[in-house]
């Protein structure tokens, strides 16, 4: 499960918010990988690759949900407290957001006995 704060969730569910940048000890997903966000629903996790906070981009910033890298690098800034980031590197975390006829978890039901 991702989560975000409440200003990003329109973003998310317009598609125009596609990618996070999070702070872990290791990395927590891995591509292909199905997740949840509360407010906007079940994303496909299309790539996840630690990167330097210094080599983002400004189509990263787009990425993101915001209009310039200043931004971006001002958000990250807010949400991680520096006192509270020792060993933790950076990851770049793109996603997708499932359409709607996916967005129904499925649950597999138990498994007839074969006839026999």
């Amino acid at each position: 499960m991702l989560l975000f704060k409440k200003k990003f969730l329109a973003a998310i569910r317009e598609g125009t918010k596609t990618q996070t940048i999070r702070l872990w000890k290791r990395r927590m997903m891995k591509a292909g990988q199905r997740s949840y966000i509360p407010g906007a629903g079940y994303i496909c996790i299309e790539s996840v690759e630690q990167v330097a906070l210094d080599d983002l981009t400004e189509e990263d910033a787009v990425r993101d949900g915001f209009d310039t890298l200043g931004a971006l690098r001002a958000e990250i800034a807010a949400i991680y407290d520096p006192a509270t980031t020792d060993g933790k590197k950076p990851f770049r975390i793109r996603f997708r957001l499932l359409p709607p006829e996916q967005q129904k978890k499925v649950i597999p039901g138990p498994t007839e006995p074969d006839p026999a």
